[in-house]
């Protein structure tokens, strides 16, 4: 996703400097115009904004604040924004931890490559009245943004969207799953349920399903952690979310199958108990 999002920010004529942690991912963004930088401490040097999007908050708490980290670099006035899916309570902390007149603007959002490519992705923002209007016309290069209202609430709404998107995929392959047993022919289930409330899913998902081929738009295992976070936010709270838990239990177990790289529409397959091996 990293590489959309900076590529519409070229394409809106700001001047974008790049890192990545894997480094040969910044190729194609150099070609485009983009500047490279050594670490994230010097990607954010002279700045005004500075973006994260990163798959996990151990990945995020690396970046910013592991050696050669974004933190310490960074200086009052400027403003961080996190556009990686953690929970609220994650972007709460590290925003309690950076520097004093560094503000930080949780941005995650919902869609996937072929969104930040097109420039078509929903935008959830936590911030300030202030702070949102600071942002808004960067992030508008990528999409429909939402002001979720004060920090925290983008990504706590990235949560509830998650939450509703695994719970859909896991409803679908469940549903396949009884279609079969009941001996009926998975494209008639399918058409059947593509005039239903999840029918955009299966539009989208349905050339994964009926190939076995699960290219992976976004990865089963960053689905899987998701419902993680999920879980996390809700327990801190004290609810018990027993859909959420049981989605989260069929996505756990196609990663530990060794579908985690695939698409997250492979939890259609395990549930149905293809084997892994027979995926792609």
């Amino acid at each position: 996703m990293g590489t959309p999002i900076a590529r519409r920010l070229l394409r809106a004529g700001h001047h974008v400097i790049v890192w990545n942690r894997t480094a040969n991912r910044i190729a194609p963004l150099v070609q485009d115009g983009a500047e490279v930088a050594s670490s994230p401490a010097k990607a954010a040097a002279g700045a005004d904004s500075i973006i994260t999007m990163l798959a996990t908050p151990e990945a995020l708490e690396q970046v910013l604040f592991g050696t050669g980290g974004l933190a310490p670099a960074l200086s009052p006035g400027q403003i961080l924004i996190d556009m990686s899916t953690v929970g609220p309570d994650e972007v709460r902390a590290a925003a309690a931890r950076l520097p004093e007149g560094v503000s930080l603007v949780d941005a995650p959002v919902r869609g996937s490559v072929p969104q930040a490519e097109s420039g078509h992705l929903e935008v959830f923002v936590g911030a300030t009245d202030q702070e949102y209007e600071r942002v808004r016309p960067i992030l508008e290069a990528f999409g429909t943004v939402l002001h979720a209202g004060g920090h925290g609430l983008g990504a706590a709404m990235k949560l509830v969207a998650n939450l509703v998107l695994g719970a859909a995929i896991v409803g679908l392959g469940e549903a396949l799953a009884l279609g079969e047993t009941l001996e009926l022919r998975r494209d008639l289930v399918l058409d059947a349920l593509a005039g239903s409330p999840i029918g955009p899913l299966v539009n989208a998902k349905r050339v994964n399903i009926e190939s076995g081929r699960f290219a992976p738009r976004f990865r089963l295992r960053h689905a899987a952690n998701d419902l993680k976070l999920v879980m996390e936010a809700a327990a801190a709270r004290g609810h018990d979310l027993k859909q959420a838990r049981a989605n989260r239990a069929w996505m756990d177990e196609g990663v530990e199958e060794g579908a985690g790289d695939l698409d997250f529409s492979a939890v259609v397959a395990t549930i149905a108990g293809v084997p892994q091996e027979h995926l792609q």
